[in-house]
Parts: C-alpha cells; sequence; structure tokens
C-alpha cells in the first residue's frame, strides 16, 4: 500500500509499505476514505520538531472495516468507521473517568502498540487499528459522501474544539473569547455556539476565516493581538473581558493572550498543543482567580453526543475542509497548510 513518511524538515513523501496485518486478536484492519493534515503535523514539517528518522505521518481518519480479529465484537467487517486521533481500549480506569488519551493500554498511530505491532499513520491507504471495539465508532449506515468531512473532524477538530469549550465551562448565557482561527479554533467557535453561549469573539486577522467563524456563531471578530488585542476584548465585556476564554494555538503568545483576556473568576480552556514554551503566571492567575483547564482532547468519548447532529446536519464542521487533495498531492497538501492558502486540507486515498 502507500502512506506517507515525513524524512526531515519540508520532506514529504508517499512511499509504498507493507500492508498492515491483524495480529493481536483485538484489532482491525480500515481501509481509509479520508484523512487530513493537522495543524500539529505542522510542527515537525517546519522542522520545530526534529525528524530523527522517517516516520508515518497522520492521525485523523475515517474508513471501512476490512477485516477483524477473533476477538472484536463490536465492530464488523463492513462498517464505516470514526477513528479518533490515538488508540484507546475504552474500558481501562482512566478511559471509564472520561481520560481516554491516557489509556493505560492505548498508543498513537505511527507507532508500536504495547504488544510491538504497528499501528498504522493515517495519511495511507490502510491502517491497522490495535483496539478496534475501543478506538472504532461505527455510523449507522454507509453515509452520504457530504457528510465525510463532518465526520472526519470527530476524530480530532471538532471534539478539540468542544473540548476546549467544555474545559472553559462555556454553557447557555456564557460569554466567550477564541483564541486561534485554524480549524481547531473554528470548531471550539461551533461548539461554543452549540452549547448556547451568548456572545462569541472570534480572535482572526484573516477574512476567510473570519467569515467562517461567523457562519459557525461568532457575534464578533477581533483582528487585533497583544495587548491591543486584550484591551479590546476586554472593552467588549465591560471593561473586564468574557466568563471563558478558549486558547487554540499553543504557543507562549496564544496563551498569554488568553489568561489576560478573561474576566476575574473566568476560565481558559486550552488545547492548543504546546509549542513555543507556554507557561503559566502563577501569580498573576492567583491575583485575578482565572482559571485553566484542557489539554489533549478525550475526542473518543465526545464522538457519540456530537455524531447524531453531524448526520442530521444540525452541525456542519466538515467546511472547515477548504481544499480537498488525493494522497498523492500529500506534499502539496503540507505546502498549503504551511503557507496558510488552507485551513485544513482534506486527503482521498
Amino acid at each position: 500500500m502507500r502512506a506517507t513518511l515525513i524524512h526531515g524538515e519540508r520532506d514529504i513523501r508517499l512511499e509504498h509499505v507493507p500492508d498492515p496485518v491483524l495480529s493481536t486478536g483485538g484489532d482491525a484492519i480500515v481501509r481509509v476514505v479520508a484523512a487530513c493534515v493537522c495543524g500539529s503535523d505542522l510542527w515537525p514539517y517546519r522542522g520545530v520538531t526534529p525528524t530523527r528518522e522517517p516516520h508515518r505521518m497522520g492521525h485523523e481518519f475515517v474508513g471501512v472495516v476490512e477485516q477483524v480479529g477473533p476477538l472484536v465484537h463490536r465492530i464488523r467487517v463492513g462498517d464505516f468507521v470514526i477513528a479518533p486521533f490515538y488508540d484507546c481500549d475504552n474500558t481501562c480506569l482512566n478511559c471509564r473517568n472520561g481520560v481516554t488519551t491516557s489509556c493505560l493500554h492505548g498508543g498513537w498511530w505511527g507507532t508500536d502498540d504495547e504488544l510491538g505491532a504497528f499501528a498504522d499513520g493515517a495519511q495511507g491507504e490502510l491502517v491497522r487499528v490495535p483496539h478496534a471495539d475501543g478506538s472504532l465508532v461505527a455510523t449507522p449506515s454507509y453515509p452520504d459522501e457530504a457528510l465525510i468531512p463532518g465526520l472526519l473532524t470527530l476524530a480530532d477538530v471538532m471534539g478539540t474544539g468542544h473540548h476546549a469549550a467544555v474545559s472553559a465551562g462555556v454553557r447557555q448565557g456564557s460569554t466567550v473569547a477564541v483564541v486561534g482561527d485554524g480549524a481547531v479554533g473554528l470548531c471550539a467557535v461551533l461548539a461554543s455556539h452549540r452549547l448556547g453561549a451568548s456572545r462569541i469573539v472570534a480572535m482572526s486577522r484573516h477574512e476567510d476565516r473570519q467569515r467562517l467563524a461567523r457562519e459557525f456563531g461568532a457575534t464578533d471578530v477581533v483582528a487585533e493581538r497583544g495587548d491591543a488585542g486584550v484591551a479590546r476584548i476586554k472593552e467588549m465585556f465591560d471593561g473586564v473581558g468574557p466568563d471563558c476564554v478558549l486558547e487554540c494555538v499553543g504557543t507562549k503568545e496564544s496563551m498569554d493572550q488568553a489568561l489576560r483576556s478573561a474576566r476575574p473568576g473566568g476560565m481558559v480552556g486550552f488545547v492548543g498543543v504546546p509549542n513555543g514554551g507556554p507557561e503559566l503566571p502563577v501569580r498573576q492567575m492567583f491575583d485575578t482567580n482565572v482559571g485553566v483547564n484542557g489539554g489533549v482532547a478525550p475526542v473518543r468519548g465526545y464522538v457519540e453526543e456530537l455524531l447524531p447532529e453531524v448526520l442530521s446536519g444540525a452541525i456542519d464542521p466538515g467546511r472547515v475542509f477548504d481544499l480537498e487533495l488525493p494522497l498523492a498531492r500529500v506534499a502539496e497538501a503540507y505546502q498549503a497548510m504551511d503557507e496558510r492558502r488552507a485551513i485544513k486540507v482534506l486527503l482521498r486515498p
């Protein structure tokens, strides 16, 4: 089969690799119908995270189950499935506590599982899923083609934006500011609207992303950053700031923006993959009673909640995909994301 590997900075290649095989009993082989490039994939692409040896890429996919092991009982051959951006058994103590990203037996795509068998990266034609019954969520039937982008967002960005909102305590009537206008930030706007926020400010400098943010439920847009951005946000909320700020970038600057924008006693929900040394100013937080909650999003636990609304069309997070390319052009997909010519790129094997 063909799969994507990174060899170094800005060196993405589609190569022929061995087809995956069932090996541990509880696994499945999924034929990928759609995958995508994530903003976090850009850290190794840009050389921020060093690539010491070539390795597989991709952690978001939907597809059709082609084979299952003898210990798989919930997932069946022929199911159309959504895979979260990580593998989990969904039965261990951490999973039962809702933190499936800390599964005691789970792992990450593109690495060996706990028994030493390989779990393929998502940017390829086939993926071996170690814990098929735990990780995969089957749709009631094969979805319409138009729904596939929205279903793919449940593998990561929609669930991650939702986690930012939930972590910050967004509820009916909340006021919200969202730092970051990538796919996660835009999905955080959509999640906040879905949860009943009364006012949602999208912090964005890009016209196309501002437009989509408004269509997702943003009531206001702020283009300023740094001190000017904080001043503008506070001015919009009686000089004190919103109830909740959702940090969806992962840099020192974005976390500082979020912490200083929240009202005293407010909450920051953070889901941006940390990059560039974000730090928590404990004295400032102590003085303002601003809290911080979030982390790597346990999206597996959100799929069943969000799935019916994607299937019904009540929410359409798939609109964050503004470029679709065949897998053969995966290097171009990375370039488009890196150059901000695309919000998020969908790949078709």
